[in-house]
């Protein structure tokens, strides 16, 4: 089981910067230390900023490499469809 497997060993959804931007902390009870309110905001903030760019940078790679398949298989039928001599 992995470290992010529930009890029952699936895996929670993935992880968006929408949902790591709008996550609700939930507030300390009376008379406990919270924590402090704008810096968690500030850090979720910039979680979200980095995944955002992440899943960019995966959705670009994914792109280039369909790219890169679709090339390599066009030049792979042009080569199989050469005269041989």
């Amino acid at each position: 089981m992995t470290r992010d497997a529930r009890p029952d060993g699936t895996l929670p959804a993935r992880l968006h910067p929408i949902l790591v931007r709008d996550h609700q902390f939930a507030t300390a009870g009376f008379g406990r230390r919270g924590l402090d309110a704008r810096e968690v905001r500030r850090f979720l903030l910039r979680v979200a900023l980095e995944l955002a760019s992440l899943h960019q940078e995966v959705t670009r790679l994914i792109e280039e490499n369909t790219k890169l398949k679709r090339l390599l298989r066009d030049r792979r039928s042009a080569q199989a469809n050469r005269p041989q001599w």
